[in-house]
């Protein structure tokens, strides 16, 4: 078996020409989807994710307002920038970029934004109503797995699906999504003692830890989903997944890479719950 490789920027490129045509639609009744993202600091990392976020803004026709600020911001001033842009009726989403500079608590930030903007979905209002299986803001990156999953018709319903990994970003709530459409969820950590018990026997592995090669195809079920969502740079400078790509992809029936992989659909789903907050701010 070589496992069919789910491209997920092939994916987000036909997901963004769909939407394109909708904003098109959107603007010719003046409503203007808007994004603004606040990028405190200079992180390398943040500033590139968030050129790649203005240049979908840019494609699907998203007004896109980034807002720089030093890394010295108080969080004070950071609470201020939020109140006013959670009244601003052009914003219609609102993304503080993470990581924040040490002095200021995420949680306080994340917590600030009106859920009604919280297109990153991680306001509690927006985690609260996903596990109450509400319509709402769900998570990107876990919300591009699902949809990845879905686009290749692959049952989630009645499977195992195994997390390894259970940040707040990706594996609790990809875990919940999973959760929603009726598959059988197991979570793996740090703490988890034989994990290649669980690994085995998944039908859908998700793999977000963030440590080069964590799994191997022996520690994957013949013919599962494999999805990695670790980014992780090795020694010559190329990214690699969390999971061994070349020995996976001989077991499994369906495999992500890295690159091109998980990635795109994150910024394609945040594209989306723009979107989405804009047609729900007037009523469409």
């Amino acid at each position: 078996m070589v496992a069919e490789v789910i491209y997920g920027s092939e994916l987000a490129e036909s997901l963004r020409e769909e939407m394109r045509e909708e904003v098109t639609s959107l603007r010719q009744q003046g409503i203007v989807p808007g994004l603004t993202v606040v990028l405190i600091g200079e992180d390398p990392a943040s500033q590139s994710y968030v050129r790649g976020k203005q240049k979908a803004c840019d494609f699907v026709g998203v007004n896109s307002n980034l807002i720089e600020l030093p890394s010295s911001t108080s969080e004070k001033e950071l609470l201020e920038l939020i109140d006013n842009l959670n009244v601003d009726k052009n914003v219609h989403g609102i993304l503080v970029q993470l990581p924040l500079p040490k002095h200021i608590n995420e949680q306080i930030i994340i917590e600030a934004i009106s859920p009604e903007k919280d297109v990153d979905g991680f306001h509690p209002i927006n985690i609260g109503r996903m596990i109450a299986g509400k319509d709402t803001f769900f998570p990107c990156t876990p919300f591009g797995i699902i949809t990845m999953l879905k686009s290749k018709n692959i049952e989630i319903e009645g499977k195992k699906a195994v997390i390894v990994g259970r940040s707040n970003i990706v594996g609790k709530p990809v875990g919940q999504l999973l959760l929603n459409e009726n598959a059988t969820v197991t979570y793996c950590h740090s703490r988890t003692k034989n994990m290649k018990q669980y690994t085995i026997d998944a039908d859908i592995l998700i793999v977000a830890v963030g440590k080069a090669h964590f799994l191997s195809g022996e520690d994957i079920k013949e013919g599962a989903v494999v999805i990695d969502v670790g980014v992780n740079r090795q020694e010559n400078g190329k990214l690699t997944g969390d999971v061994e790509f070349e020995s996976a992809k001989a077991k499994a029936a369906y495999i992500t890479p890295v690159p091109k992989g998980v990635g795109p659909m994150t910024i394609t789903m945040l594209l989306h719950n723009t979107i989405k907050s804009a047609r729900k701010f007037h009523q469409l």
